[in-house]
């Protein structure tokens, strides 16, 4: 046993219980292998922890509420984790996008009614994503992967010749009404980059897909049901779990035989910079993060009066307004500036999940982008953008809970600056995580990253923890 008796002679250990590394530690596990995930926090999850923030009763989604790559992921859903009690319930509409003075936009899961929501633009609206959600499970695998040779390549050399491009340059050319610009805008803005920069559109494309193709669900009782699915399907593997322990050397990991790092490229540079080679030290140095989160939990006296009451039927919300003031919100972002009118991603979870709330009450979640390693606090800002499409939203609130991006590095070392993205997903860095290589993955031997620095980046699927157990189970 290493000193702490965290791992046995020859075990595999998974550091960071976040739902790569137990993606990771359920891979290894089912080859056999002995496996140990260790979690410094006092629960396991990473991004999939809920809480009760707020009041007592109310349950909370602390980072990912809205799992549309956790419903579309071929992993999770080869783990048949509803037999570990995962529920996931599908909202009536996966999104709404509010406008001043006209409807709001309903993005549908059927892909019809989507158009006729988008009026003059739909026709074009199906035209672009109807091929792509035709072949959703062939391109999810492709675009889930590391670089690789695919296996559908005109698939994806289509796909590529509309993700490559920048979101604003899309959406302006492929649709003439503001409607379908906004939608899409909205979709894109989940990249956390300037819509003006190459690759955003494969954001907006990827989401707007999966509406589509799997839904947009949130789990049932909070995020943390899908951690503690995930945990169980590893326990009755035969893994276990130690939470409340903290990795500070790798002398406390001894008897291991390899080392999975569910964490940022920093931290393992503090933990293994001295085994690496001088060029992977230096990746791992230069390794971008991009904008941070703010984020508001609210508990709330009832549903949140939108003046269209369509948008109860969303389990999301855009809040933003046109493309341009959304591109505007983020490319001050990227100017170390707090738009006085921030795109904000809003969940209305307990509309649709009876247990997050007491009876007759709401939550509410949102974020916004600020700059990384912000301590400025978004409240009033992400709560007049809400009152701008829901006039006496306020008047609801019970209680509040606010974290900046410093605060949420503060929660967790591995939102660096409050980068919950795991790094900047651009065109030199949405495949090259950490860097450019051919096994990404690879830290040094018996050692690898499978955080979601890695390929294919962020989002609560599993896939980066898939890669990286087959990248060390080949070594």
């Amino acid at each position: 046993m290493g000193e702490d008796g965290y791992a046995g002679e020859g075990e595999t250990v998974v550091v960071g219980s976040g739902p790569n590394g137990l993606a990771a530690a359920i891979v290894m596990a089912c080859a056999g292998r002995r496996v140990t995930v260790v979690e410094s926090g006092d629960t396991l999850g990473g991004g999939m922890r809920s809480a009760p923030l707020t009041l007592p009763g109310f349950v909370h989604d602390i980072c990912s509420a809205i799992h549309p790559l956790g419903a579309g992921s071929t992993f999770f859903r080869s783990l048949s984790l509803e037999q570990e009690g995962l529920e996931w319930i599908h909202p009536a509409a996966p999104l709404a996008h509010p406008m001043d003075g006209d409807p709001a936009i309903l993005l549908e899961k059927d892909l019809k009614a989507t158009s006729i929501n988008l009026e003059v633009d739909g026709e074009s609206y199906v035209k672009l994503l109807e091929p792509f959600i035709r072949s959703w499970e062939d391109l999810s695998q492709e675009i889930l992967a590391p670089v690789h040779l695919p296996s559908h390549p005109l698939l994806l050399a289509r796909f590529s010749c509309f993700a490559l491009r920048s979101a604003r340059g899309l959406a302006e050319s492929t649709f003439c009404g503001e409607r379908a610009r906004a939608l899409f805008a909205g979709l894109a803005a989940h990249s956390f980059l300037p819509l003006e920069r190459p690759v955003s559109a494969a954001f907006g494309l990827i989401l707007g897909m999966t509406a589509h193709a799997a839904g947009w669900p949130v789990a049932r009782g909070g995020s943390q049901q899908i951690a503690d699915a995930l945990a169980a399907r590893l326990q009755s593997r035969g893994g276990r779990i130690i939470l409340g322990k903290k990795i500070e050397s790798l002398d406390q990991l001894s008897g291991a035989k390899t080392i999975l790092f569910d964490i940022s490229p920093r931290e393992v540079l503090k933990l293994a910079g001295d085994r690496m080679s001088a060029m992977r030290r230096e990746a791992f140095r230069r390794y971008r993060y991009g904008p941070g989160a703010f984020k508001v939990d609210w508990a709330l006296a009832g549903p949140i009066p939108w003046r269209d009451q369509a948008c109860l039927r969303a389990g999301t919300l855009h809040l933003g307004g046109t493309l341009a003031e959304i591109a505007e919100g983020e490319r001050e972002v990227w100017e170390g500036k707090h738009p006085e009118k921030p795109f904000v991603i809003l969940a209305q979870q307990s509309l649709f999940d009876p247990t997050r709330a007491p009876a007759g009450h709401q939550t509410g979640w949102a974020y916004c982008h600020v700059p990384n390693g912000s301590d400025v606090d978004m409240t009033e800002r992400i709560e007049n953008q809400v009152e701008r499409f829901a006039p006496g939203f306020r008047d609801l609130i019970l209680k509040r809970f606010t974290r900046t991006a410093a605060e949420f590095e503060g929660y967790n070392a591995n939102y660096v600056g409050g980068d919950i993205n795991g790094g900047v997903q651009d065109a030199s860095q949405l495949f090259a995580r950490p860097a450019l290589r051919l096994n990404p993955y690879f830290i040094s031997k018996g050692m690898y990253l499978c955080s979601s620095s890695t390929p294919p980046g962020g989002g609560v699927h599993g896939m980066c923890g898939v890669h990286a157990a087959h990248a060390a189970l080949k070594e």
